[in-house]
């Protein structure tokens, strides 16, 4: 019996010696799978090749190495892209006069052979699909308007008007004439609307719809109305008066489908080029060329 307690701690040293080699031979155990299977290593890589660990990159599912990633593809540096930017506003393009009576219609009010940035008051207008588009220009800090009336005379009218307001802006407003007062009206048909003030002139082009739906206060532009032409001051962003007693008006109903170039000459040019004033100045000559008796 006492010999056999001395050999016991002989028969274990060999199997502790096996569970001490074991991870080691479990861990070598794939590569020698694969080389025996044609002779190459992990991933495939022929034994003996230069290559190491270092030429197939390993990923970590963590969110550090993730996120340094991104980093290093520069989505997130100063240098890439990482927010779209705000496009640059365009600048007000202005209005082209030598397209009148060819591609858009045209009414001029003031010095002969003025344009849209010397006219007392200026207007435009073209077909664009559904929509008709306006411009407008008036010598004045405050408002310039085009009416839509059945007649020559304020009161019941369509009226769009472009007014420069305290914060420098220029908006298009909506308005319905109620006899001599202009009343401004929620509904706004106007879309795309921009709009300027420079060289103390208000500018503006929108579009509107050529049909709309049946209301009292918006007038369905394929029809033929009289234009009204009206510009003055404004009151923190309040039209006031306009600048003068008898506004222009077309001289008959106007068509959007038919482009004319119409000018009329602001009373400052009227005097010499009236029948009266022409007779006058006839007789004055032949007056002085005949002396007196």
């Amino acid at each position: 019996m006492a010999r056999s307690r001395r050999q016991r701690p002989g028969a274990w040293a060999p199997l502790l010696l096996l569970l001490l080699a074991g991870p080691v031979a479990c861990a070598a155990s794939p590569a020698d799978d694969g080389a025996g299977a044609g002779g190459r290593g992990p991933r495939g890589r022929a034994r003996g090749d230069s290559g190491s660990d270092e030429a197939v990159p390993r990923h970590d599912s963590s969110y550090g190495t993730f996120a340094g990633e991104f980093y290093d593809l520069r989505y997130l540096s100063e240098e890439g892209y990482p927010f779209p930017t705000a496009p640059p506003v365009d600048p007000f393009a202005k209005i082209k006069v030598d397209d009148c009576g060819k591609t858009k219609g045209c009414f001029r009010y003031g010095k002969p052979g003025c344009n849209a940035e010397t006219c007392d008051y200026f207007l435009s207008y073209r077909m664009i699909g559904a929509d008709v588009e306006f411009e407008l220009s008036a010598d004045t800090d405050g408002w310039v308007a085009v009416g839509f009336s059945s007649d020559k005379k304020m009161g019941g009218d369509d009226v769009m008007a472009c007014v420069h307001d305290d914060n420098g802006r220029v908006r298009v407003q909506h308005f319905y004439n109620v006899g001599q007062w202009a009343k401004e009206i929620q509904r706004n048909p106007a879309r795309d609307e921009e709009g300027v003030f420079e060289n103390n002139r208000v500018t503006c082009r929108f579009k509107r719809p050529v049909n709309v739906p049946r209301d009292e206060t918006i007038v369905d532009l394929h029809l033929s109305w009289y234009y009204l032409f009206a510009w003055g001051p404004a009151i923190q962003g309040s039209i006031t008066r306009h600048d003068i007693d008898s506004p222009p008006t077309s001289e008959r109903v106007v068509s959007i489908y038919k482009y004319e170039d119409i000018f009329m000459p602001s009373a400052a040019y009227q005097t010499f080029s009236s029948p009266f004033c022409l007779l006058l100045i006839v007789a004055l000559t032949f007056y002085l060329l005949m002396g007196t008796p």
